[in-house]
């Protein structure tokens, strides 16, 4: 069946906020657990929500965490957020193919616009679902039945493309396609574990599996 619709995660897929997330998660824990978490430490805190991760370190710190942790965030946004290599081009290559654009993220929607008017993203997408827009966040299948819903798409003619186990998780769960990106901050290793039905080596591919010309 003929894929029509693309839904990306953003942080660590599109727009490459790695050194944003993990100065901003050392920023918190050095704060409330000083010198007990080193770069590598925090690398299992990328992708679920905020407070999930912070619930896990301190429980009855966790909200006053996640409020540490997006004021430095948002401080810090444009100094530290570039786009991967090749993104632009391919987004905008999908958007003039015809292909309906969503973003389903675990942020919240302030830093979400943010990070997509930077990179200039944003005029490419008809949807963007964030943990405002759910009650329940990826891998829950809900997110991207809320994406599906509002561009009017199947998810048999849908990927869903991400940087965590969580991204391929929900997709399977919601019944799309998957695929992984090679340049996930996990590695490529860590998301094959996990089935993806696609790895993106470099964004281009993904136009290759859609039969796109380059």
């Amino acid at each position: 069946m003929k894929i029509d619709t693309l839904l990306f995660d953003l942080d660590g897929t599109l727009i490459d906020t790695n050194d944003l997330i993990i100065s901003s998660f050392l920023h918190t824990l050095d704060k409330y657990k000083p010198n007990e978490y080193s770069r590598e430490d925090v690398l299992q805190f990328i992708g679920p929500p905020l407070y999930d991760s912070f619930e896990s370190v301190l429980p009855e710190k966790a909200e006053e965490m996640c409020q540490t942790y997006r004021t430095f965030n948002l401080a810090k946004h444009d100094e530290l957020v570039t786009e991967f290599e090749g993104i632009y081009e391919l987004v905008e290559r999908l958007h003039k193919e015809g292909y309906k654009l969503g973003i389903v993220t675990t942020k919240v929607r302030v830093p979400v616009t943010m990070g997509l008017k930077l990179t200039k993203l944003e005029q490419f997408f008809d949807c963007v679902i964030t943990l405002d827009d759910v009650e329940h966040p990826k891998p829950h299948p809900e997110p991207i039945e809320k994406a599906l819903a509002e561009l009017g798409s199947k998810p048999e003619k849908t990927i869903m493309v991400g940087d965590n186990y969580h991204d391929i998780e929900a997709g399977q769960n919601a019944g799309t396609k998957t695929a992984g990106v090679s340049w996930a901050v996990k590695g490529k290793e860590f998301l094959q574990k996990y089935n993806p039905d696609f790895m993106l080596d470099h964004p281009s591919d993904l136009l290759d599996i859609l039969g796109v010309k380059k």
